[in-house]
Order: C-alpha cells, then sequence, then structure tokens
C-alpha cells in the first residue's frame, strides 16, 4: 500500500467514524494538545478574500453551560457532557470600508498601501454585485457561511484522532444573541452567533451503520 493509498483510507476511516454524537461521557476528557491541534484546523481553514470572519468561544464553564442550555434546546445532552464546546460567532463588520477590513489588510496579510487601496477597490464592486451592502444582515450571511467551513474542517480533524463531534444549529438565535451580548461576549455588536459544536466522546456506539447515497446520485460530470 503506498503512502497516498493509506492516507486516503486513513481520512475515509475518520468520515465513516464521525456521526453527530447524541450523548458524551462525561467521565473522558479532551487533553490540551489534542483540543488545540482541532482548534488549530479551525484557524488554518480558507475564508473569502481571507478576512477570517470567526471567533470561537470555548464555553467550558459548568454555569455559563447551565445559562446556555435556556436558549440552545437542541444542546441540552451535549453542554451536560461534551468535553469541550464551542460557539463559533461570525464577523458583521466585514464591509470593504470597515477598520476590521483595512486593519486586517494590513497587519495581518501584511499588505503595502498600494495594494490595500487596490483590494478594498475591488472588495467594493464585489460586495456590490453581490448584494452585501444592502443591510448587515447581508454581510452576516456571508461571514456565516464562512465559519461553516471552519467548523466542518474541525470536525474531521477531530475525527481523524478518534473525538467525536456534533454540529448545532437547535438554538434561538434573538435569546444567544441577548445573552452573549449581556456578558460582553459580541465586542458591541461587532460578532453575531453563526453556529455550536460539541467536542468528546461519545457515550455509546451509533445503534445503526452510517447511510449515504451514492456518488452516482449526487454526481454529474458536464
Amino acid at each position: 500500500m503506498t503512502d497516498k493509498t493509506k492516507k486516503r483510507q486513513e481520512i475515509l476511516n475518520a468520515f465513516q467514524f464521525r456521526h453527530a454524537t447524541k450523548e458524551y461521557d462525561e467521565s473522558k476528557k479532551i487533553t490540551d494538545e489534542d483540543f488545540n491541534f482541532i482548534l488549530e484546523t479551525g484557524r488554518l481553514s480558507p475564508s473569502s478574500f481571507g478576512f477570517e470572519p470567526w471567533k470561537f468561544l470555548i464555553v467550558q464553564s459548568s454555569d455559563f453551560r447551565e445559562k446556555l442550555m435556556k436558549f440552545a434546546s437542541g444542546a441540552e445532552h451535549k453542554l451536560k457532557g461534551a468535553s469541550h464546546f464551542v460557539i463559533i460567532l461570525a464577523r458583521v463588520d466585514v464591509r470593504y470600508d470597515s477598520q476590521y477590513v483595512t486593519n486586517h489588510l494590513k497587519t495581518v496579510q501584511k499588505m503595502p498601501d498600494e495594494v490595500v487601496d487596490m483590494l478594498l477597490h475591488g472588495l467594493k464592486k464585489f460586495q456590490e454585485n453581490f448584494w452585501q451592502l444592502t443591510n448587515e444582515r447581508a454581510l452576516f450571511d456571508w461571514s456565516s457561511k464562512q465559519t461553516y467551513i471552519a467548523l466542518a474542517n474541525m470536525m474531521t480533524a477531530a475525527a481523524q484522532i478518534g473525538i467525536d463531534s456534533t454540529p448545532i444549529e437547535g438554538f434561538v438565535y434573538k435569546d444567544v444573541y441577548n445573552f452573549l451580548e449581556s456578558e460582553g461576549l459580541l465586542e458591541n455588536g461587532r460578532y453575531k452567533p453563526s453556529v455550536m459544536a460539541a467536542f468528546g466522546y461519545r457515550k455509546e456506539e451509533p445503534n445503526r451503520p452510517k447511510t449515504r447515497k451514492s456518488l452516482n446520485e449526487i454526481v454529474e460530470w458536464l
């Protein structure tokens, strides 16, 4: 077996292993080294224009988890048992003329001023063409979609080292937003909650094998 063949099989095995874990074993905890690895795969994830429009809130406080349960019924069992729980926030201030975008280009991407000006001009046209300047919701949706790229990479990376995960959308958005805002976690509205995820170790094995459509049903070559 070649190295490439072996690596392909390891990755497919991880996808077969991963499932939306319903309950976690509270007695098993993810090591700091392993969870930092998972976070690093989120940090290194791609994003449109490389703007990284996300922030990861790691909810380990039992008191905070109890409060969050009131607004996230879909996360109740995960909040009780998961080793680590993450709320992924999406940035709202990703307009071409925002301080965040200019600062990101200069300090993170280290672009020279003349290149920054050119990129901002191109971004303005892009955001106009795709109706992202019509309202704040359009910009949030753009950022929120990108947080799912980071989420998927984190879940896949976790599966590759034998760690379970569950993506979670089952929460009352307005209530979670107000709660996080009251806790001072949204930077005065610069962020909004996008999606949540639990990580840990399954309490029980799945009671049925993974099922998916065949490639022939979902792929069409043109």
